[in-house]
């Protein structure tokens, strides 16, 4: 088992190793290498630009399963410098996606599953998108770049040659160690009553626990045929709705009302389409074909646990 790891690799690892995983860690840090050594996991450190090197890590390792998740997010986001800010990421979900996926196959792995996110789609009327909907490729800019981004990975992924490659689509991560968390940007946002009720507040968001985005992972290494799978909780809700019982949940205030004009001053087009124009994922794929249920099935509850 071979893990290029991100935010729910650290959780991901220990599960692995209990259910009887050898594991050896890739990351682009000598100081998290060193934790994962000192935690008893084998790691490498490769940059996922370096075609080469992460070659070489990946059939050092000799796995049967690659698990992708890299990412290059910071802790703290403004939506109205998402360009600059997810200018990594998004090369890292292209590039470092081809490296990987080229890499696995040279190693001869039998199944690569990848992260993705769950709130790319393009939004229609009614119910929530599952995972054969189209993604919204021509969102506002610059999240175009970044869904366009996450179709390319997506289709390097799932169209490997002599790999079954698997997708998680995940919601918006919430629990310790996210930007959701009591000590998170968001939470200091909720607190200053800067998360405000923006518009209509219509934007649907579909939320996940890091904890039961790792045990979906987990299951998708086992189980799960090729193809693409929403891990999200079963209340996708707008945002209208969560954010007051978040507000609660983090001894906030209530929210604000703030037009969406002058949110768009403020916050600029990405975060106005957020609050009012998301469209929510359906879990259903993902319970019925990788036999995975949320522990927390909603964040109305789950906002008070984090």
């Amino acid at each position: 088992m071979a893990g290029a790891t991100g935010a729910i690799g650290r959780l991901l690892l220990p599960r692995l190793r209990a259910a009887g995983h050898d594991v050896t860690g890739m990351t682009r840090s000598d100081e998290r290498a060193r934790q994962l050594r000192a935690e008893g996991f084998a790691a490498v450190v490769a940059d996922a630009f370096d075609a080469g090197a992460v070659g070489t890590a990946v059939a050092q390792a000799t796995p049967e399963v690659v698990v992708h998740q890299l990412t290059s997010i910071p802790a703290r986001l403004n939506p109205r410098k998402m360009a600059q800010e997810f200018e990594v990421n998004d090369r890292l979900r292209v590039e470092g996606t081809r490296n990987l996926v080229a890499a696995a196959r040279a190693a001869g792995a039998g199944r690569l599953v990848a992260q993705s996110v769950a709130c790319s789609y393009r939004p229609g009327a009614g119910d929530l998108r599952t995972e054969g909907d189209p993604l919204l490729e021509d969102a506002p800019a610059p999240f175009d770049r970044t869904v366009q981004a996450l179709a390319s990975l997506e289709d390097q992924v799932l169209g490997a040659e002599g790999v079954d490659g698997l997708v998680l689509r995940y919601g918006f991560f919430y629990g310790p160690g996210t930007t959701y968390a009591p000590d998170g940007a968001q939470a200091e946002m909720a607190r200053a009553r800067r998360l405000p009720i923006v518009g209509s507040g219509a934007g649907v968001f579909s939320f996940i626990h890091v904890d039961d985005a790792a045990d979906a992972t987990l299951a998708a290494i086992d189980r799960g045929g090729p193809g693409a799978y929403n891990v999200v909780d079963d209340e996708p809700a707008a945002w209208r709705d969560w954010v007051p019982v978040y507000a609660e949940s983090m001894g906030a205030r209530p929210p604000r009302k703030v037009p969406a004009f002058l949110a768009r001053l403020l916050a600029g087009p990405v975060g106005v389409y957020y609050a009012t124009g998301l469209a929510g994922a359906s879990n259903a794929k993902a319970k019925r074909e990788l036999g995975w249920e949320p522990a927390r099935p909603s964040w109305r509850q789950g906002f008070f646990e984090s």
